[in-house]
């Protein structure tokens, strides 16, 4: 569950314009490739097409994708140093949306970056979901603080990166872990990887090797494959190296194209390199 984007990204790629992106597609496409997923999120009609064809040989549910009269939502970043500054959102969208999990759901969830009203409504409606994760976004983490502190209280697994974790009055991971009553926190560090703290336990996974290109969704990427993996198999340390593995191929070339490019052994095979321990 999450966001379907129409970006504006400038870099050392150039500049492109409504760009297929979000949260949720990038999520998707990384977690399908290990197994079904289904999708949540809106959609204006200026988009949908698109979002269907990026999908059409994907195990991908879209019957929760809604279809709406409004303008897909937008979103814009420069890269600067291979990190990207977020140049603002048009989210109006989430005014003619409400979140709509499919009924008395009990599996694994994951709510994206998105509005925060609507994110935590989100998971509010995914209360029974067997493992209930959420991702930050620092624009909205600074915009909507409130919304936010719900949205710690009700999700069990949390990503973030060091920003997001600052900005929301983290210092210790682990600590912060604690005081929120988290069951796990996804700490994501870009080029130094990404570690995973849970009660008695910190794993960490270096970032593999990539031609870096475009770090846009590569966090959405990350967690698409790493928590796919994860419920297949209950092997953290595995899994987390399907996730930094599915982050190296996103972020080789602009947007989702390399994620829409891959496939289920192009991932095997990035996994199969080093670098859990």
């Amino acid at each position: 569950m999450g966001s379907i984007a129409l970006d504006t990204l400038e870099g050392p790629y150039g500049r492109v314009a409504d760009e297929l992106g979000g949260s949720a597609v990038y999520f998707a496409l990384a977690a399908s490739l290990v197994g079904p997923v289904a999708m949540v999120a809106p959609v204006g009609e200026d988009a949908v097409e698109r979002v269907r064809g990026i999908f059409a040989d994907r195990s991908v549910d879209l019957s929760g994708v809604d279809v709406l009269a409004a303008p897909t939502y937008r979103w814009s970043a420069l890269d600067v140093g291979g990190r990207n500054r977020d140049l603002g959102s048009r989210d109006s969208i989430y005014d003619a949306w409400t979140p709509r999990p499919p009924p008395e759901f009990r599996g694994w969830a994951f709510a994206g970056s998105m509005r925060p009203d609507r994110q935590l409504e989100a998971l509010r409606a995914l209360a029974g979901a067997e493992l209930l994760a959420a991702d930050a976004m620092l624009s909205y983490t600074l915009a909507q603080p409130s919304a936010l502190a719900g949205i710690l209280e009700t999700a069990g697994w949390f990503f973030c990166n060091q920003a997001e974790l600052a900005a929301v009055g983290g210092q210790d991971p682990q600590d912060f872990r604690r005081r929120h009553g988290l069951q796990g926190l996804v700490l994501k560090a870009g080029a130094q990887g990404v570690t995973v703290y849970s009660e008695g336990d910190v794993v960490h996974a270096e970032a593999l090797p990539a031609r870096v290109v475009d770090t846009t969704g590569a966090g959405d990427a990350l967690a698409g494959a790493f928590l796919a993996r994860w419920q297949a198999t209950s092997d953290l340390n595995e899994s987390l190296r399907w996730g930094v593995a599915s982050a190296a191929l996103a972020i080789e070339d602009v947007g989702v194209r390399s994620l829409a490019r891959a496939t289920a052994q192009s991932l095997s095979r990035r996994a199969g390199s080093p670098g859990a321990r």
